[in-house]
């Protein structure tokens, strides 16, 4: 049995359909990323399953319970908003055990378990400080601890890290993972952030338009992207319209509407049918001009270059008129100064051409 099981899901907000037949799982012990874009559903989602909204189709279960007309209360989910909504007036401490004062535990078990969860976010010493004497990751702890303190069947968090600083958002994602392999509990975290998703997540569920455009390992969403969505929402730069010459077994023959031809691997697919072929900016290599090893290898000219401190990013644009963007990491031995007059050979290897399907 799931920890959490989404079957079907519908929300409808007036004519706006936020969710739309959305059907996703999570397991014992599971970090689930929803991960989209703005609007496309997936802070909906997590509001149904934490019982703020209802559903007007399908069903939201939790450990193979309905929650069909239950209250947040009574679904026995901690959350993290994105805000934190932490009660300006109560400190460290109080905020932290509100939660269990609502379930009326008693005042001595109160007192205890907010302590643990204080030395478990690594606070113990700020208990009666109030939320404007804390820093924003001092907040973003207290927020967590409260989730946590009630013992959750399942840990929402609502882009938890969004107003944190680019350093300390880096050191949070640590201790999130850390804290929640620490404890095991099942997890579901909303982010448009592609790194935070690839980087916490044992699976991630990539949203658009209120469905599940791909679910999988973050390897497996990054490394095997199925549409020109996934692929773009993931990091990709590059895609190309086209459609297949050839298709066999384990390799396609792609022509672009601007006539290149390019090998790839990994596809089945019907010949003649219109497509996309999607490169990641950092499969692609460069060679002197006038080099071309192998398939794939085509003359370019560089169009522009930026410098990003570890890596380094140049346009390039091909003689068919199309434009690449290439990513490559530094410092690197290999690293040689670009040549004086852009010209240069671009080339990938055939499994980095990926063949996407339309959204």
């Amino acid at each position: 049995m799931s920890d959490l099981e989404l079957t079907d899901v519908l929300k409808r907000f007036g004519q706006v359909v936020a969710v739309n037949g959305l059907c996703v799982r999570a397991e014992k012990g599971e970090f689930l990323s929803l991960l989209g874009p703005s609007g496309c559903g997936k802070t909906t989602a997590l509001r149904l399953i934490a019982g703020y909204e209802q559903v007007d189709g399908g069903d939201v279960l939790i450990r193979g319970r309905s929650t069909r007309g239950v209250p947040p209360y009574r679904r026995n989910v901690g959350m993290v908003f994105q805000n934190y909504a932490l009660f300006p007036h109560l400190t460290v401490a109080e905020n932290i055990g509100f939660g269990l004062r609502e379930r009326r535990i008693a005042r001595h078990v109160i007192r205890h378990k907010t302590q643990e969860a204080l030395r478990l976010v690594q606070l113990s010493n700020l208990d009666e400080r109030y939320p404007s004497q804390l820093s924003g990751g001092q907040q973003q702890r207290v927020a967590l601890a409260r989730a946590l303190v009630i013992e959750p069947e399942l840990l929402l968090l609502d882009e938890p890290l969004s107003n944190l600083d680019a350093q300390l958002r880096e050191e949070m994602r640590v201790e999130i993972k850390e804290l929640q392999a620490k404890l095991g509990i099942t997890t579901v975290f909303v982010t448009h952030d592609q790194v935070e998703a690839l980087t916490l997540s044992t699976r991630v569920v990539i949203m658009r338009a209120g469905r599940a455009a791909q679910i999988g390992t973050p390897q497996q969403v990054y490394e095997q992207p199925r549409t020109r969505f996934a692929f773009e929402f993931l990091g990709g730069a590059n895609v190309l319209a086209g459609r297949i010459l050839e298709c066999g077994s384990a390799q396609f023959v792609f022509e672009t509407t601007t006539g290149l031809r390019l090998i790839g691997r990994g596809a089945a697919a019907k010949p003649d049918a219109a497509c996309f072929a999607g490169i990641r900016p950092e499969a692609i290599s460069l060679l002197p001009a006038g080099r071309s090893p192998a398939p794939n290898s085509l003359p370019a000219r560089i169009r522009n270059v930026l410098y990003r401190g570890w890596t380094r990013e140049l346009v390039i644009a091909l003689d068919s008129g199309d434009v690449l963007k290439v990513v490559q990491v530094l410092p690197a031995a290999a690293m040689a100064a670009l040549p004086e007059d852009g010209l240069v050979t671009v080339t990938w290897p055939s499994e980095a051409c990926h063949l996407l399907e339309d959204d």
